[in-house]
């Protein structure tokens, strides 16, 4: 697999080779790496992992590419069904996003949101990386007018104290570091990295631990199904901690989730085997994890059952669950996109935006790979629209 991808530039591959020494010092130290652990290491080591260090990671440019890269339609229906949200929670309420990216989705989503006369009382962006939170400043610097720009504050810590508004993520769940497992004689076992005798890295299986089993055996029983001897996927136990982390002082108002994934009978299909896992490098996607750390980006898909019980248990209650398709379109791509449309400088910006349309929509694109669910908490009325509660299909979870 790694053959059929690009080579690394001279810089590039001293970039990873310094983080596999990294990783290859603290096996040899502590032994054997949880798959999560190292997943972790590779996208967050500081100047070192894939989100932490220079290199550019979306759009064309990049390795792959997020729909608030591909135009301005997305983030206008995201507003279009937070900011009444907003409207209802009054003057003191935020707007948080987790991961700004490229700042490619609060510049249009800014300017939607003055467009419709709501601007939050701070447009909130949770970025751990140093290196995008910089990249996110100097292009909202230059593409917001100073009174907008004036509304951006950056966190490197969820808030502490209760606040009230949105919390909205795109393509973030995907991203936290996954639990690999397998059955083996009917035991549950944990994926791990370790060095081989020539001192490169490989897996391998050890027995769960309780966390990780029980995580497992709740699996079963919610699909009412054993998985076979051999059966590969992953679980993300510590979901539930993550929600309340940064989900917990938000007192009142709406949660919005947007990535790829599946309900869970969908997620652990018994000819799903081999689990979700993939990695991207330039655009390329291949299932080889131990490939050039700190270069791909890893990902598994969303088991969004999971999402929904992680909020519950967080006191949230699930206000809507569809797809990226059905979330868009119920909330006003229709006339986004004509209003766009109208306002197109030439024919090629006017294809564009069809194109955009089509890749945010299709099944075949983003349509129905990419799911939304929405959270509400603290709340008596949630003032969302219509058409997108008809398109609800929260009973497939």
């Amino acid at each position: 697999m790694s053959s059929r991808l690009p080579d690394p530039g001279a810089d590039e591959r001293a970039h990873s080779d310094r983080l596999l020494a990294r990783l290859r010092e603290e096996i040899a130290a502590h032994g054997p790496m949880p798959f999560a652990q190292y997943m972790e290491r590779c996208l967050y080591t500081p100047g070192l992992g894939y989100y932490s260090a220079g290199k550019t990671k979306f759009g064309e440019a990049g390795d792959f590419i997020t729909a608030p890269e591909l135009g301005e339609l997305f983030a206008r229906c995201v507003v279009n069904t937070t900011y009444p949200v907003l409207d209802l929670l009054g003057e003191q309420a935020d707007f948080l996003e987790l991961g700004g990216g490229s700042g490619a989705f609060a510049e249009a989503a800014l300017k939607a949101f003055a467009a419709v006369g709501t601007v939050p009382r701070r447009y909130l962006i949770l970025e751990p990386s140093a290196d995008l939170r910089e990249r996110q400043r100097e292009r909202l610097l230059q593409a917001l007018p100073p009174e907008l720009f004036a509304h951006v504050l950056w966190l490197d810590r969820p808030p502490e104290q209760d606040w009230r508004g949105v919390l909205f993520a795109n393509e973030v769940i995907d991203a936290l570091p996954t639990t690999r497992f397998t059955i083996r004689h009917g035991e549950v076992y944990e994926e791990y990295v370790t060095l081989d005798g020539e001192g490169r890295l490989m897996r391998v299986d050890r027995p769960a631990d309780a966390l990780v089993s029980g995580a497992v055996r709740h699996v079963e029983r919610d699909i009412d199904a054993t998985f076979s001897d051999g059966y590969r996927s992953e679980v993300l136990p510590q979901l539930p901690y993550w929600i309340q982390a940064i989900a917990g002082s938000l007192a009142a108002g709406l949660m919005l989730f947007v990535d790829y994934g599946y309900v869970r009978r969908e997620f652990y299909l018994p000819e799903r085997n081999d689990g979700t896992l993939m990695a991207h490098y330039r655009h390329r996607a291949h299932n080889e994890p131990l490939h050039l750390p700190g270069l791909n980006d890893l990902t598994a898909s969303v088991d969004f059952t999971a999402l929904a019980e992680a909020g519950n248990s967080a006191g949230f209650g699930v206000a809507g669950y569809l797809s990226q398709a059905q979330f868009l379109i119920g909330s006003g791509l229709q006339q986004a996109f004509e209003e766009a449309y109208e306002q197109a400088a030439d024919e090629a910006a006017r294809y564009r935006l069809a194109q955009e349309v089509k890749k945010l929509t299709l099944p075949d694109q983003m349509g129905e790979r990419f799911q939304a669910m929405l959270f509400a908490r603290g709340m008596d009325v949630v003032p969302l629209p219509e058409e997108l509660l008809e398109g609800d299909q929260g009973e497939r979870l």
